[in-house]
């Protein structure tokens, strides 16, 4: 293995961000560090209000979902508590509950 100058550095890509990493070969530490240039999410800004008012417009729509739900929140409660009671009257319980203590 040769060995290396010390006074050597290398440049390295992250590969997550992007971004330049100076290294020092000899301590094997970052020494620099150069963040990746930041991508635009929008090309212009009427897209950018587009892609706003689509947001917006999505929030809403869910927000009138979920006030919707509650509104019939009561009825389909009901609704589960009567099949829940009918089945219970149609199976009756038999017998007494088993305990722990009684299985010995």
């Amino acid at each position: 293995m040769a060995k290396s100058q010390p006074n050597s550095t290398f440049d390295v890509t992250c590969p997550d961000c992007g971004a330049m990493l100076k290294i020092d070969a000899a301590t094997r530490a970052v020494i620099a560090h150069t963040p990746a240039p930041r991508k635009r999410t929008f090309e212009d800004f009427d897209q950018a209000t587009r892609a706003l008012r689509e947001q917006e417009e999505r929030k809403e729509s869910i927000f009138r979902q979920s006030l919707e739900a509650e509104k019939n929140r009561e009825d389909v409660f009901n609704k589960k508590f009567a099949e829940a009671l009918k089945k219970a009257k149609e199976t009756p319980d038999t017998g007494k509950p088993l305990r722990e203590f009684d299985l010995d």
